[in-house]
Protein backbone atom coordinates (compact mmCIF):
# COMPACT_ATOMS: atom_id res chain seq x y z
CA UNK A 1 0.00 0.00 0.00
CA UNK A 2 2.62 2.50 1.15
CA UNK A 3 4.66 1.57 -2.51
CA UNK A 4 1.38 2.48 -4.60
CA UNK A 5 0.83 5.25 -2.22
CA UNK A 6 5.01 6.78 -2.83
CA UNK A 7 4.05 6.07 -6.46
CA UNK A 8 0.76 7.96 -6.91
CA UNK A 9 2.20 10.69 -4.96
CA UNK A 10 4.95 11.32 -6.87
CA UNK A 11 3.12 11.30 -10.08
CA UNK A 12 1.53 14.24 -8.86
CA UNK A 13 4.18 15.43 -7.75
CA UNK A 14 6.11 15.32 -11.10
CA UNK A 15 3.08 16.59 -13.21
CA UNK A 16 1.05 19.58 -13.47
CA UNK A 17 -1.68 18.52 -11.77
CA UNK A 18 -0.49 18.70 -8.27
CA UNK A 19 0.89 22.16 -8.35
CA UNK A 20 -2.25 23.77 -10.03
CA UNK A 21 -4.56 22.30 -7.72
CA UNK A 22 -1.93 24.24 -4.90
CA UNK A 23 -1.40 26.74 -6.68
CA UNK A 24 -5.26 27.81 -7.67
CA UNK A 25 -6.22 26.84 -3.99
CA UNK A 26 -3.79 29.28 -2.61
CA UNK A 27 -4.31 31.94 -4.89
CA UNK A 28 -8.10 32.14 -4.40
CA UNK A 29 -8.14 31.95 -0.65
CA UNK A 30 -5.74 34.55 -0.35
CA UNK A 31 -7.36 36.79 -2.73
CA UNK A 32 -10.72 36.20 -0.89
CA UNK A 33 -8.15 36.82 2.25
CA UNK A 34 -6.27 39.85 2.24
CA UNK A 35 -7.43 41.55 -1.76
CA UNK A 36 -11.04 41.45 -2.01
CA UNK A 37 -12.53 44.14 -0.22
CA UNK A 38 -15.85 42.37 0.57
CA UNK A 39 -14.19 39.64 2.17
CA UNK A 40 -10.97 41.13 3.01
CA UNK A 41 -10.00 40.53 6.76
CA UNK A 42 -8.21 43.92 6.57
CA UNK A 43 -11.09 45.86 6.03
CA UNK A 44 -13.75 43.46 7.71
CA UNK A 45 -12.02 44.55 11.28
CA UNK A 46 -12.40 41.40 12.89
CA UNK A 47 -9.71 38.63 13.43
CA UNK A 48 -10.57 35.28 12.24
CA UNK A 49 -10.50 33.54 8.74
CA UNK A 50 -13.80 32.99 7.96
CA UNK A 51 -13.62 34.10 4.77
CA UNK A 52 -10.97 30.91 4.04
CA UNK A 53 -13.20 28.28 5.75
CA UNK A 54 -16.35 29.43 4.10
CA UNK A 55 -14.31 29.16 0.32
CA UNK A 56 -12.09 26.33 0.88
CA UNK A 57 -15.27 24.03 0.68
CA UNK A 58 -16.05 24.78 -3.00
CA UNK A 59 -13.01 24.89 -4.00
CA UNK A 60 -12.68 21.49 -2.59
CA UNK A 61 -15.58 20.90 -5.09
CA UNK A 62 -13.75 21.25 -8.23
CA UNK A 63 -10.02 20.66 -7.22
CA UNK A 64 -10.35 17.59 -5.50
CA UNK A 65 -12.19 15.64 -8.21
CA UNK A 66 -9.41 17.20 -10.46
CA UNK A 67 -7.35 15.06 -8.50
CA UNK A 68 -8.80 12.11 -8.05
CA UNK A 69 -10.13 12.11 -11.52
CA UNK A 70 -7.32 9.75 -12.68
CA UNK A 71 -7.07 7.52 -9.96
CA UNK A 72 -8.65 4.52 -11.86
CA UNK A 73 -9.85 6.00 -14.86
CA UNK A 74 -6.51 6.29 -16.43
CA UNK A 75 -5.48 2.99 -15.30
CA UNK A 76 -8.72 1.58 -17.47
CA UNK A 77 -7.58 3.46 -20.33
CA UNK A 78 -4.08 2.62 -20.73
CA UNK A 79 -5.10 -0.56 -19.97
CA UNK A 80 -2.88 -0.97 -17.31
CA UNK A 81 -5.58 -1.98 -14.74
CA UNK A 82 -5.53 -5.56 -15.31
CA UNK A 83 -1.46 -5.95 -14.85
CA UNK A 84 -1.81 -4.16 -11.74
CA UNK A 85 -4.63 -6.26 -10.17
CA UNK A 86 -2.16 -9.16 -11.06
CA UNK A 87 0.35 -7.74 -9.21
CA UNK A 88 0.56 -9.72 -4.88
CA UNK A 89 -1.35 -6.60 -4.10
CA UNK A 90 -5.17 -6.85 -2.44
CA UNK A 91 -7.74 -4.51 -3.26
CA UNK A 92 -7.93 -2.87 -0.62
CA UNK A 93 -4.19 -1.99 -0.33
CA UNK A 94 -4.76 -1.03 -4.02
CA UNK A 95 -7.64 1.48 -2.86
CA UNK A 96 -6.13 2.76 0.25
CA UNK A 97 -2.57 3.65 -1.53
CA UNK A 98 -4.67 5.65 -3.99
CA UNK A 99 -6.69 7.16 -1.79
CA UNK A 100 -4.04 8.61 0.37
CA UNK A 101 -2.27 9.72 -2.30
CA UNK A 102 -5.12 11.60 -3.23
CA UNK A 103 -6.07 12.57 0.35
CA UNK A 104 -2.32 13.33 0.83
CA UNK A 105 -2.21 15.90 -2.04
CA UNK A 106 -5.39 18.04 -0.89
CA UNK A 107 -4.20 18.83 2.73
CA UNK A 108 -0.54 19.85 1.20
CA UNK A 109 -2.60 22.43 -0.05
CA UNK A 110 -3.93 23.68 3.24
CA UNK A 111 -0.58 23.65 4.84
CA UNK A 112 0.44 26.94 3.55
CA UNK A 113 -2.49 28.47 4.78
CA UNK A 114 -1.85 27.78 8.61
CA UNK A 115 0.63 31.15 7.56
CA UNK A 116 -2.70 33.09 7.41
CA UNK A 117 -3.59 32.04 11.06
CA UNK A 118 -0.23 32.83 12.06
CA UNK A 119 -0.43 36.92 10.45
CA UNK A 120 -4.39 37.24 11.83
CA UNK A 121 -3.02 36.38 15.35
CA UNK A 122 0.26 38.76 14.90
CA UNK A 123 -2.85 41.53 13.74
CA UNK A 124 -5.27 40.87 16.04
CA UNK A 125 -5.42 44.33 18.52
CA UNK A 126 -3.73 42.40 21.20
CA UNK A 127 -1.78 40.34 19.39
CA UNK A 128 -3.63 36.66 19.93
CA UNK A 129 -7.25 38.28 19.70
CA UNK A 130 -8.35 35.44 17.48
CA UNK A 131 -10.71 32.22 18.69
CA UNK A 132 -7.81 29.40 18.06
CA UNK A 133 -10.63 26.98 19.00
CA UNK A 134 -12.53 27.76 16.16
CA UNK A 135 -9.95 27.76 14.05
CA UNK A 136 -8.57 24.31 14.86
CA UNK A 137 -12.17 22.90 14.52
CA UNK A 138 -12.56 24.18 11.45
CA UNK A 139 -8.84 22.59 9.77
CA UNK A 140 -10.31 19.50 11.29
CA UNK A 141 -13.56 20.30 9.34
CA UNK A 142 -11.84 20.90 5.73
CA UNK A 143 -9.50 17.87 6.86
CA UNK A 144 -12.90 15.88 6.87
CA UNK A 145 -13.99 17.26 4.21
CA UNK A 146 -11.28 16.56 2.04
CA UNK A 147 -11.28 12.54 2.82
CA UNK A 148 -15.05 12.52 2.12
CA UNK A 149 -14.66 13.87 -1.21
CA UNK A 150 -11.84 12.51 -1.80
CA UNK A 151 -13.59 9.33 -1.37
CA UNK A 152 -15.95 9.87 -3.58
CA UNK A 153 -13.84 11.44 -6.15
CA UNK A 154 -11.83 7.82 -5.89
CA UNK A 155 -15.67 5.82 -6.33
CA UNK A 156 -16.14 8.47 -9.48
CA UNK A 157 -13.29 7.40 -10.74
CA UNK A 158 -13.82 3.27 -10.58
CA UNK A 159 -16.56 3.65 -12.57
CA UNK A 160 -15.52 5.01 -16.00
CA UNK A 161 -11.97 5.24 -17.71
CA UNK A 162 -12.93 8.45 -19.06
CA UNK A 163 -11.13 11.38 -16.59
CA UNK A 164 -13.63 13.83 -18.04
CA UNK A 165 -16.76 11.89 -16.98
CA UNK A 166 -14.93 11.00 -13.74
CA UNK A 167 -14.48 14.62 -13.06
CA UNK A 168 -18.29 15.46 -13.63
CA UNK A 169 -19.68 12.15 -11.46
CA UNK A 170 -17.26 13.42 -8.83
CA UNK A 171 -18.47 17.19 -8.75
CA UNK A 172 -22.17 16.14 -8.67
CA UNK A 173 -21.93 13.85 -6.00
CA UNK A 174 -19.76 15.79 -3.50
CA UNK A 175 -22.38 18.89 -4.64
CA UNK A 176 -25.57 16.74 -3.80
CA UNK A 177 -24.01 15.05 -0.26
CA UNK A 178 -22.48 18.58 0.46
CA UNK A 179 -25.19 20.73 0.30
CA UNK A 180 -28.29 19.04 -1.79
CA UNK A 181 -29.47 17.49 1.82
CA UNK A 182 -29.75 21.12 2.62
CA UNK A 183 -31.61 21.86 -0.19
CA UNK A 184 -33.72 19.17 0.24
CA UNK A 185 -34.34 20.09 3.70
CA UNK A 186 -36.00 23.51 2.77
CA UNK A 187 -38.58 22.60 0.86
CA UNK A 188 -41.93 23.18 2.87
CA UNK A 189 -43.22 19.71 2.42
CA UNK A 190 -41.10 17.92 5.12
CA UNK A 191 -42.28 19.66 8.16
CA UNK A 192 -40.04 18.34 11.38
CA UNK A 193 -38.26 15.93 9.02
CA UNK A 194 -36.45 18.77 7.52
CA UNK A 195 -34.49 18.83 10.39
CA UNK A 196 -33.07 15.45 10.09
CA UNK A 197 -32.93 15.50 5.92
CA UNK A 198 -30.49 18.52 6.59
CA UNK A 199 -28.16 16.39 9.01
CA UNK A 200 -27.52 13.74 6.06
CA UNK A 201 -25.33 16.47 4.59
CA UNK A 202 -22.51 17.77 4.90
CA UNK A 203 -22.71 21.06 5.55
CA UNK A 204 -24.75 19.85 8.76
CA UNK A 205 -22.04 18.34 10.20
CA UNK A 206 -18.82 21.07 8.84
CA UNK A 207 -20.64 24.04 9.93
CA UNK A 208 -20.91 22.50 13.67
CA UNK A 209 -17.74 21.30 13.68
CA UNK A 210 -15.85 24.45 12.83
CA UNK A 211 -17.55 26.30 15.26
CA UNK A 212 -14.41 24.73 17.42
CA UNK A 213 -16.92 21.97 19.36
CA UNK A 214 -15.50 18.27 18.23
CA UNK A 215 -19.05 16.24 18.53
CA UNK A 216 -18.46 12.69 18.07
CA UNK A 217 -21.70 12.41 16.08
CA UNK A 218 -20.45 14.55 13.74
CA UNK A 219 -16.83 12.61 13.79
CA UNK A 220 -18.33 9.30 13.04
CA UNK A 221 -20.46 10.86 10.47
CA UNK A 222 -17.51 11.94 8.42
CA UNK A 223 -16.18 8.26 9.31
CA UNK A 224 -19.35 6.53 8.63
CA UNK A 225 -19.28 8.25 4.89
CA UNK A 226 -15.66 7.75 4.30
CA UNK A 227 -16.06 4.09 4.93
CA UNK A 228 -19.39 3.49 2.88
CA UNK A 229 -17.79 5.03 -0.19
CA UNK A 230 -14.40 3.10 0.11
CA UNK A 231 -16.43 0.15 0.32
CA UNK A 232 -18.40 0.96 -2.82
CA UNK A 233 -15.51 1.68 -4.60
CA UNK A 234 -13.76 -1.79 -3.35
CA UNK A 235 -16.80 -3.73 -4.85
CA UNK A 236 -16.52 -1.94 -7.95
CA UNK A 237 -13.05 -3.22 -8.22
CA UNK A 238 -14.43 -7.02 -7.27
CA UNK A 239 -17.07 -6.89 -9.99
CA UNK A 240 -14.23 -8.07 -12.08
CA UNK A 241 -14.36 -11.41 -10.63
CA UNK A 242 -18.03 -11.87 -11.00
Amino acid sequence: MFAILSKEFNSYLNSLIGYIVIGVFLVATGLFMWVFPDSSVLDYGYADLQSVFGLAPWLFLFLIPAITMRTFAEERKGGTMELLLTKPVSDAQLLLGKYFACLLLALFALLPTLLYYVSVYQLGDPVGNIDSAAVAGSYLGLVFLAAVFVAMGVFASSLTENQIVAFILAVFLCYMVYTGFDLLASIDAWGTASYYIAQLGISYHYSSISKGLIDSRDVLYFLSVITVMLLATKLVLESRKW
